[in-house]
């Protein structure tokens, strides 16, 4: 009998160096006065012992986690061999649990030195960040699995458009020349860590949600949900086809960037949230408005966002274009609500299920996240931890989802 989950498949959570432990060399450190308020945020760094039994309590099969680049290299000139022998210890802890880790390489926050003098639409920025992705494919043991860049259209979105993330330009042309500059780092890291690792399984962790129009009647809004769709979603997964970004605006020239990234993939990392209704408005930036509307009836999360498990079989469909297997890296919810947590997984999960019976190959689901943390621009209250933190005390306490969770685990694993 065919089992529906794969032997092998990977029931993980997933979570972000910075968002856990901070770091004074960062940049996040000084760009959002919450964290100088908090420095050590949930004080993982020394915690992390404690935290990483919480996988075992759950029962995952693996463990997606960040290296914070600006503790491993906090100057220049200088690589902080206790930095990575912490994260090592964390993969060696990992391997004796029988938790598979799954790394991840820049997960948004750089040192200062690097956005300070190298960001990413600079040249110089290759050699700093392969020099870096070098240094932990050849020192770090015992990793198969590696994410070079999470949610890299967010890094170009919030650091070049939006000006609200590191670097904080809103400057179209550098953000094409850092697109660039990025996924030519994606495609050299991508040799360099199989050069070191020859059976390594090597990825981004792409953002995708879906795209609906606020008035399905409205052509403007089909034309930006349209072209929404494909900047946001379909561009890079082409890309990793063809070896070229195609960026098309209603109303301009298509711009084509040729980057060494085709077939640079051996899985595809899918990070899915929620779904979102654009309206052509002229009086807002670009003539774009962004709504979360609760068509489905399943509701908003602390966040705003809209509720639509559905969606996460349409955005696994497309990307299966790409012929290479897909994990879900990152899906969650932000909630106090332990109940709304429970339902929210329990219907994404049903849906990677009915994925998998139609032919889809999925081979792992990533829960966002294993503890609160720091959400980006957010602060401290954005809950979207199994366990929650009170961050007086730094106790972590354990929501029912964490048990539901594991229940999950065992009864899906079962079929």
């Amino acid at each position: 009998m065919n089992r529906i989950f794969p032997e092998g498949f990977l029931w993980g959570v997933a979570t972000s160096a910075f968002q856990l432990e901070g770091s004074p060399h960062a940049d996040w450190a000084t760009w959002d006065e919450r964290v100088g308020n908090n420095p050590g945020i949930t004080n993982h760094y020394a915690l992390y012992k404690e935290d990483l039994k919480l996988l075992k309590e759950i029962g995952v099969t693996a463990y997606r986690f960040s290296l914070e680049w600006s503790r491993i290299q906090p100057r220049e000139d200088t690589w902080d061999e206790q930095a990575i022998a912490h994260y090592q210890d964390i993969v060696d802890i990992l391997r004796d649990y029988g938790i598979e880790p799954m790394v991840t390489l820049h997960h948004f926050s750089h040192p200062r030195w690097f956005i300070e003098r190298y960001p990413w639409h600079k040249a110089a920025s290759r050699e700093k960040f392969l020099r870096y992705a070098e240094m932990m494919a050849s020192t770090i043991k015992g990793v198969r699995s590696w994410v070079t860049f999470n949610e890299p259209y967010v890094i170009l979105l919030g650091g070049y458009l939006e000006g609200c993330m590191p670097p904080g330009l809103k400057d179209v042309r550098r953000s094409l020349l850092a697109l660039k500059n990025i996924f030519t780092c994606h495609g050299k890291a991508y040799d360099i860590i199989h050069a070191y690792v020859p059976d390594a399984m090597v990825s981004v962790a792409h953002n995708m949600s879906v795209f609906a129009p606020w008035k399905k009647w409205n052509p403007l809004d089909r034309l930006l949900t349209k072209t929404a769709k494909y900047f946001y979603n379909h561009s890079l997964i082409d890309a990793f086809r063809t070896g070229t970004f195609i960026i098309k605006f209603p109303f301009s020239r298509a711009v084509e960037i040729d980057v060494p990234i085709k077939d640079k993939l051996d899985f595809f990392g899918v990070n899915y949230y929620t779904r979102i209704h654009l309206r052509f408005n002229p009086l807002k930036k670009m003539g774009v408005e962004l709504r979360h509307l609760d068509l489905g009836g399943y509701g908003l999360t602390d966040m705003g966002w809209e509720i639509h498990p559905g969606g996460l079989e349409k955005v696994l469909r497309y990307a299966s274009r790409l012929k290479k297997p897909l994990i879900i890296t990152e899906n969650g919810i932000a909630t106090h609500d332990s109940q709304e947590k429970m339902k929210y997984m329990k219907r994404h999960i049903d849906v990677v299920e009915k994925s998998l019976r139609s032919g889809l190959d999925v081979q792992g689901y990533f829960y966002w996240t294993l503890i609160d943390n720091y959400e980006w621009l957010q602060g401290l209250d954005v809950r979207f931890g199994l366990y929650r933190v009170d961050f007086t005390t730094l106790k972590r306490i354990p929501t029912n989802a964490a048990a539901y969770y594991s229940y999950l685990i065992q009864s899906r694993s079962k079929l």
